[in-house]
């Protein structure tokens, strides 16, 4: 590839920030609302220099103060306060109730009675909505991705939120760590396939008012349970297994050696000294960031701290060695692994933000990845894409956003397929990337700031109609 001049280092403002103003009514109505000035330079920020990750142009949505997903860390469902209420007539306005089906869409009276009578009505209105927003084959994909939990509610469609008893099926080892609620298990359970959705189990104990006290440790629970049945193995103590860790990718390793603890039983200070000299394990590091592979294990009993952090540093070293990667390189490619464990969601996602990287490092472009300047700030979330504008503007060897080129060293630990494609990205020409459905993980991959700026509009319509939910 031949490089670009590289460009000025331009902070963009705050996701949240940029947001707001795309909520507010002097926001432009063909995109994401601007700034006119750069919060540090005062000039206007260029087109290359938007955010590239999942959140760039975040609005002022504060959630509460649990833990990034990634990072074994996930949302409380009480997010701040929503976007103005909708116009009287739009269809976000038919979705939250403020407005009939009558007010939308009308068709002429002589069909009138017959709206009342059958759910045929229900078919003319969404007909007559898809025509709106610009044909029946592309708006209906669009709203169906968009507002398919509305749409569902309206015509009397919603799925079970919980699998039937008697699907349950397979072993499956579910982590819960000290701090841990109800509704951040509930969204382990989801992500772990034993649940159907993220809130199941944490509807579950709304509906059936309990609020237990859970004991961290790693349990040993099955796929496809009903959320009764997990909550009942969960609060046994026979379910629960001793002397064994399971490690999440994407985990700190601060949280990787609170989890370690907690599963052994053994002092967290004994894996932190454990951890504080990387040359003791062969690692030419100034930390063992990114060097303890994450994985389920089970220890024997009578391994010392120091054992068990050699068995993890180990199965990277495999791992890198299995991906290809020259010794000399470690580091690095640790270092871009951890960010694309931290950035991407779906499997083949990962090598295409490895590209988006290596394009941008061969532009000449800063990275501006959220998830490094979340690191830096020791600004960790509750499962939203949000970054402050304290954390962009920070002036750390990690914020990417400030510094050019890699950050000083892996932000968490990747798993094998991070480091994969770390290693082998995908061919492509993004430059940016856009993760538009905070449940599903979708994610929009583009070329030009123009795509970027559409697949951040679809982006800020799915956080509209889902009262801004990982958003």
């Amino acid at each position: 590839m031949t490089d670009r001049p590289p460009h000025d280092n331009a902070v963009p403002t705050s996701r949240r920030a940029a947001r707001a103003a795309a909520q507010s009514p002097a926001s432009s109505p063909g995109g994401a609302a601007r700034p006119e000035q750069s919060p540090r330079t005062g000039e206007a920020p260029r087109p290359e220099h938007v955010p590239t990750s999942a959140a760039e142009h975040r609005g002022s949505v504060h959630a509460t103060a649990s833990r990034d997903r990634a990072q074994g860390e996930q949302p409380s469902y009480a997010q701040a306060p929503r976007a103005a209420a909708p116009a009287v007539g739009t269809l976000d306005a038919l979705f939250t109730g403020e407005v009939s089906t009558h007010e939308v869409g009308a068709v002429p009276s002589r069909h009138d009675r017959d709206r009342k009578k059958s759910r045929i009505a229900k078919w003319v209105v969404l007909i007559v909505i898809l025509a709106i927003i610009g044909g029946i084959g592309a708006g209906a994909a669009w709203v169906w991705s968009t507002y398919e939990t509305q749409i569902r509610s309206v015509m009397g469609w919603e799925e079970p939120k919980d699998f039937e008893p008697g699907e349950a099926t397979g072993e499956v080892l579910v982590t819960v760590v000290d701090g841990d609620t109800g509704s951040t298990i509930s969204q382990t359970l989801f992500d772990q396939g034993v649940t159907k959705t993220p809130t199941a189990f944490y509807d579950h104990l709304i509906a059936t008012a309990q609020n237990p006290t859970f004991q961290p440790g790693v349990y040993a629970l099955q796929q496809r349970m009903t959320s009764e049945a997990a909550l009942a193995l969960i609060l046994d103590p026979t379910s629960k297994r001793q002397n064994a860790a399971q490690l999440r990718e994407g985990l700190t390793l601060d949280q990787t050696v609170e989890v370690l603890a907690q599963g052994t039983g053994m002092p967290a200070a004994d894996f932190t000294a454990a951890v504080a000299d990387p040359s003791a394990y062969g690692v030419a590091a100034a930390s063992l960031e990114g060097w303890l592979f994450p994985a389920t294990y089970q220890f024997d009993p009578g391994l010392s701290a120091t054992d068990i952090v050699r068995t993890m540093v180990d199965r990277t070293i495999e791992s890198l060695d299995a991906a290809g990667v020259p010794q000399e390189r470690r580091e690095e490619i640790l270092t871009t692994a951890s960010i694309i464990q931290r950035e991407a969601r779906l499997s083949d996602d990962f090598y295409k933000v490895s590209r988006v990287i290596a394009n941008r490092l061969a532009d000449g472009m800063p990275l501006q990845m959220d998830s490094t300047a979340q690191y830096g700030y020791n600004e960790m979330h509750d499962g939203t894409v949000s970054s402050s504008a304290e954390a962009l503007e920070d002036d750390n060897p990690w914020n990417t956003y400030v510094r050019a080129g890699l950050p000083a060293g892996p932000i968490a630990n990747p798993g094998d397929e991070a480091i994969d494609a770390a290693m082998h990205p995908a061919d492509g020409p993004w430059l940016y990337f856009v993760t538009w459905n905070m449940d599903t993980g979708e994610t929009i991959f583009s070329a030009t700031y123009e795509e970027h700026q559409a697949g951040i509009e679809q982006w800020h319509a799915w956080c509209d109609a889902n009262d801004n939910r990982g958003c």
